[in-house]
């Protein structure tokens, strides 16, 4: 299993640019609800940019909703006004501008809710996905080298056993803002990386035994210091408004 969507962070201002010219596109050309784009080959041509990058900009679009891609036929303008198109379009842009602490928080709503999923739905091939992202994680964590990768890698797995594809395609959308505002090289050892490893093996118990209520309070567990990081403020504020 390889991360590769930690690539189309450098890809990023490419594909909103591409993002913005599609938005000119349409408007200039007027076009409508079902209306056709030109074939991602012109596109590649008309913006200088690779056919890779004109696709990734359009599976984004697709998935929120603003263009339909059909086999063999092309790709259409959904069935959507313009004014709140080109509002969509807009918030989508400004979503590289997501600071760290809403990415996280975003994060834990969702792996709350997926590891609880998880422990209900996961196969022995999900089991098997899990473990062998936990064991990757484990060895790098002992032996003191970075293992972001490997751990965003265990969570990702953890996504996919929770059978919704809503929430696995989110998790994909942030995992490589998280990657890139998270200290990559940050390395544990001793009793502190013996702990972490423990938080997720706790998980991947908690999933095998098909206990949804344990997952969700290992999973809170192993976020105990993201939580503070996001909720501390707030906490603090409200201790003295008590």
């Amino acid at each position: 299993m390889k991360l590769e969507i930690l690539t189309k962070h450098d890809n990023r201002e490419i594909q909103n640019g591409i993002i913005s010219k599609i938005r000119d596109l349409i408007n200039h050309k007027n076009l409508e609800p079902g209306d056709k784009l030109p074939a991602e080959r012109v596109l590649s041509e008309k913006f200088g940019v690779s056919r890779s990058n004109v696709r990734e900009a359009i599976q984004k679009l697709e998935f929120y909703g603003i263009l339909n891609s059909k086999p063999q036929s092309g790709t259409f303008i959904a069935n959507i006004g313009q004014i709140a198109m080109k509002g969509m379009i807009d918030d989508i842009l400004s979503l590289a501008e997501q600071d760290f602490k809403s990415l996280v928080e975003t994060r834990i709503l969702l792996e709350l809710k997926t590891v609880k999923l998880a422990a209900l739905r996961r196969t022995d091939e999900d089991l098997e996905r899990i473990k062998s992202a936990f064991d990757a994680y484990k060895i790098k964590m002992i032996a003191g080298e970075g293992c972001l990768e490997e751990d965003l890698l265990f969570h990702l797995a953890v996504a996919a056993a929770s059978k919704n594809s809503t929430i696995n395609t989110l998790m994909l959308l942030i995992t490589p803002e998280i990657i890139v505002a998270y200290d990559k090289d940050r390395v544990c050892d001793g009793d502190v990386a013996l702990s972490e490893v423990k938080k997720h093996e706790d998980i991947y118990l908690a999933i095998l035994n098909q206990d949804p209520k344990l997952a969700k309070e290992k999973m809170k567990a192993h976020f105990s210091k993201l939580y503070d990081y996001i909720y501390g403020e707030d906490r603090a504020i409200k201790s003295k408004k008590g």
